[in-house]
């Protein structure tokens, strides 16, 4: 069930894009408390404003903060905006977005009969975090690509609530942005896994996508239940549009749980049962040892068999991450904590970057 406090804004704390952090004054003590000014309007200082302290109450990490739903005082969103397409559908948080394929949009007829990529290159994740590899991979190997990133509504469900994008837009690791499902906030606003890749190669001038959820994915230690169980359908869905899937793994030597060390079972159970037609499955060079397990893995698993394997070397891209100062987590670890996790991607993105 959801949590729901009322409280006070004291005063603003960061705004970007979409996005506005404030402090909150409540019954239980002041927080911190998320807005998105296209759905909530201006608040100001003394509003008083409804948060939603789910994450607060759970104790979360990533989204462990309030959001705010509604401002008591306020005016509301000032534009109501033109689309007619709804996301968050049937919740009290259902908005309208221009969708890039409705018949509304100016992309419409561009887009009516698209069904191919073209053997656009499309690298899928099951982590948010190692877009940023996979940017750098393709960038370190074809300086002149444009990336585009498709976020799906497997995580975080607003665009403007990834760092992470901001900062490789800012460096120009990625260009233009789609949001499918119900993620919204993208440069375009898709219906679909199919129309947001389209709609990137078509109307966005890609040369390459880099798909995955946004930031707070899902796990349960169990077989099947995890958010990367998508990236397998995602796999398939660039496939089935023409274009040349590239499997990302999540390699990691520093998490010490048996079901993620080494090759995650995320990916190994993906790309197992999700994926059903072939892909490239991106490996890392890495350590001999390391190297050993990974492939012993991959074998085990059927992965092998099953896929493509290409091995590549993402150093390049780790090392372009590194020069351009970018920062990235995952799970609290940094990129020297977890190298490998990151050449993982950079590798993924290598090899996306010879399929141009």
């Amino acid at each position: 069930m959801a949590g729901f406090r009322t409280g006070r804004v004291l005063a603003q704390l960061e705004e970007h894009n979409d996005l506005v952090r404030y402090s909150v004054s409540t019954d239980r003590g002041e927080i911190v408390a998320t807005g998105f000014p296209s759905m909530l309007g201006p608040a100001d200082p003394g509003d008083r404003v409804v948060v939603n302290t789910t994450g607060i109450d759970l104790g979360l990490g990533t989204g462990g903060e309030g959001f705010i739903v509604w401002n008591l005082d306020g005016s509301g969103p000032e534009d109501p905006g033109e689309g007619h397409i709804v996301k968050l559908r049937y919740t009290p948080w259902q908005k309208n977005v221009a969708a890039v394929e409705a018949p509304e949009s100016p992309h419409h007829d561009a887009l009516a009969l698209v069904e191919t990529l073209v053997g656009m290159p499309v690298v899928v994740c099951g982590l948010h975090s190692q877009i940023a590899g996979v940017a750098a991979g393709i960038k370190a190997a074809a300086p002149w690509a444009q990336v585009g990133y498709l976020m799906t509504d497997g995580g975080a469900l607003p665009l403007q609530w990834s760092r992470l994008v901001d900062e490789l837009r800012n460096h120009g690791l990625i260009g233009a942005t789609a949001t499918c499902g119900h993620a919204f906030g993208g440069d375009f606003e898709s219906v679909n896994a199919y129309t947001g890749l389209t709609a990137l190669k078509t109307v966005g001038a890609c040369h390459v996508v880099v798909v995955a959820a946004g930031p707070g994915v899902t796990g349960t230690a169990t077989a099947l239940g995890f958010s990367g169980m998508e990236t397998g359908p995602l796999l398939d869905a660039a496939g089935a549009l023409e274009g040349s899937p590239v499997a990302c793994l999540r390699i990691s030597f520093a998490d010490e749980r048996a079901r993620h060390h080494g090759v995650s079972h995320h990916s190994l159970t993906a790309l197992r049962l999700g994926a059903r037609e072939r892909c490239t499955v991106a490996v890392p060079e890495l350590a001999p040892e390391q190297q050993e397990l990974v492939e012993r893995r991959l074998e085990a698993a059927g992965i092998a068999e099953a896929h493509d394997v290409a091995t590549a070397d993402g150093a390049p891209g780790v090392e372009l991450l590194r020069r351009e100062g970018i920062e990235v987590s995952s799970m609290g670890r940094s990129l020297d904590a977890d190298t490998e996790l990151w050449l993982a991607a950079a590798a993924a993105g290598s090899v996306a970057a010879a399929l141009l």
